[in-house]
């Protein structure tokens, strides 16, 4: 099978699984129970997706080098830095910022521990940067459907 259909694939599976748990899972927790039921729920999904993602970041980055190694063998004139490398390593360290720097820093806030941030700034920082990795993963998928 062709890296870049796997590629393709894992990746438009990565941005569905984005946006189901951004878009619908989380809001529907908010829907229908209280606040903090919600909160805890979300905390656990959104904790789940950042190992996900990053398995999915990383299988895809290895591929990548894989496809690049391959055609440099070939004799392409192609670089190891490719746009596709670049989307997957911007989308792999805002899953490391958001579920790993940010998220301990939002459960602290809610315990009422001094953090640098208030809660609702750590909320909106942390949504600001997993709808941009969102956005980062729909254009790898793109990019990647696109070859």
């Amino acid at each position: 099978m062709n890296v870049v259909r796997i590629q393709s694939w894992l990746s438009g599976l990565w941005a569905g699984l984005l946006l189901a748990v951004g878009g619908l899972a989380a809001p529907a927790l908010f829907m229908s129970l209280d606040r903090a039921a919600a909160g805890v729920g979300a905390g656990r999904i959104f904790h789940l997706e950042s190992r996900v993602s990053m398995a999915l970041a990383v299988l895809i980055f290895l591929l990548e080098r894989r496809r690049v190694r391959d055609r440099i063998d070939e004799g392409a004139n192609e670089s190891a830095l490719s746009t596709t490398i670049i989307l997957v390593l911007a989308a792999l360290f805002l899953t490391v910022v958001g579920g790993f720097v940010l998220q301990p820093l939002i459960q602290a806030a809610k315990a009422g521990q001094a953090t640098p941030l208030s809660f609702a700034a750590l909320h909106g920082l942390s949504a600001a940067l997993y709808w941009v990795k969102t956005a980062l993963v729909m254009s790898l998928a793109w990019r990647l459907t696109a070859r």
